[in-house]
């Protein structure tokens, strides 16, 4: 006879079958309709977008008017209307690679403004011990300075000079703003140094050795006057100079106060690579660094992603006598250490308030210089 089954025992088994049923399965309602945005609205939020055409032989200038030299003719892609690249402010010096937006679509960057404190970080400011020490250096430059004004040391030889940075702390700091303010815009790093990244050329491609038809080696008398410049810098005794915006120049750079001739301004900065990687880029500030024998091993210098103030220092038109007038200094390439460096350097004096213009063409003779201003 089969055992008598309770009432909660018969609950309990029909609960676990009712557990481990499937549960069952309720008619789905209808899916309702997918509502599709309409065109206008996407074309309303979307960055840009612009339909090509099929002939654009009526493209003409936005600035000038003219359809003259279509090859020097950049076109928006937001917009899609026409600029010549020399009248663009400031002027567009080579094609720009990628996507490229008018003046007015791309808008004007914000530029900040950066407190003392910020100013110490973003150049890594040493901070100085004591007053003292700030005092002799500035005495020492000026010994330096009569001890190498002799006329027969002139004719011997001309010394590069330490620049002399100026005398207010707050005068310093509103320079250094300027270009901290500068680089920010640009979405660069500042750095004084030169810099080798793995997927550029190796720092052991930069050897003075491979210059063809050899370098010029610096001096001890000027290694001495560049290592004191760095060391001003690191202190945040910079050069006297500012970066301001000039709307036909861009950025550019005025003197701040006083500077004499064959004073070092500044080492020229940048990523270090080979010119057969660059040869199609559009970066208008790509400084020659070695011109080797062998091509393939020249090198020069991007301040694209890192640079200092020698970025910023715009060139001359050296197609005309007026061009040539404006030029206060030099770009000069020295051995220093068996490496190559390339060093800023006054050609006459600059007073307070003028700009600061050198030859792009120092070397080559091949960048296109004709529509500067």
């Amino acid at each position: 006879m089969a055992p008598a089954t309770t009432v909660a025992e018969a609950r309990r088994l029909v609960g676990s079958r009712r557990r481990t049923e499937a549960p069952r399965r309720r008619p789905s309602p209808s899916p309702s309709p997918r509502k599709m945005r309409p065109m206008s609205e996407i074309m309303a939020r979307a960055r840009y977008a612009v339909v090509e055409r099929a002939d654009y032989s009526d493209i003409i200038c936005e600035q000038c008017g003219s359809g003259e030299h279509p090859d020097e003719l950049l076109l928006c892609d937001k917009c899609d209307k026409g600029f010549h690249m020399k009248c663009l402010r400031p002027i567009v010096a080579r094609v720009p690679i990628g996507s490229w937006l008018c003046p007015k679509c791309s808008g004007h960057r914000r530029v900040r403004n950066f407190s003392q404190k910020k100013i110490i970080d973003f150049f890594r400011i040493q901070k100085s011990g004591d007053g003292k020490k700030k005092c002799t250096s500035n005495q020492d430059i000026k010994k330096r300075r009569r001890r190498s004004g002799s006329l027969v040391l002139l004719k011997k030889r001309r010394r590069l000079l330490p620049f002399i940075p100026s005398d207010d702390p707050n005068q310093r700091l509103k320079q250094m703003g300027t270009l901290a303010s500068a680089l920010t815009a640009m979405q660069m790093e500042f750095s004084d140094d030169l810099t080798y990244s793995h997927c550029m050329a190796p720092r052991s491609a930069n050897q003075s050795k491979f210059e063809d038809g050899g370098m010029q080696v610096l001096s001890k008398e000027d290694m001495e006057t560049l290592e004191l410049c760095r060391a001003m810098s690191r202190r945040g005794e910079c050069p006297p100079l500012t970066v301001v915006f000039d709307s036909c120049e861009g950025f550019t750079v005025e003197a701040d106060g006083q500077i004499k001739d064959m004073t070092l301004i500044a080492e020229y900065t940048g990523d270090v690579d080979y010119i057969k990687n660059r040869e199609n880029d559009d970066c208008d500030s790509m400084m020659t660094l070695l011109l080797a024998t062998e091509p393939s091993k020249s090198l020069v210098i991007c301040p694209d992603k890192r640079g200092n103030i020698a970025r910023f220092i715009n060139g001359i038109n050296n197609h005309t006598l007026e061009g040539k007038k404006k030029q206060n200094c030099k770009c000069v390439r020295y051995s220093v250490n068996g490496e190559c460096r390339v060093l800023l350097v006054a050609t006459r004096d600059i007073p307070k308030g003028e700009r600061l213009y050198y030859d792009y063409n120092g070397y080559e003779h091949e960048y296109p210089t004709h529509h500067f201003v």
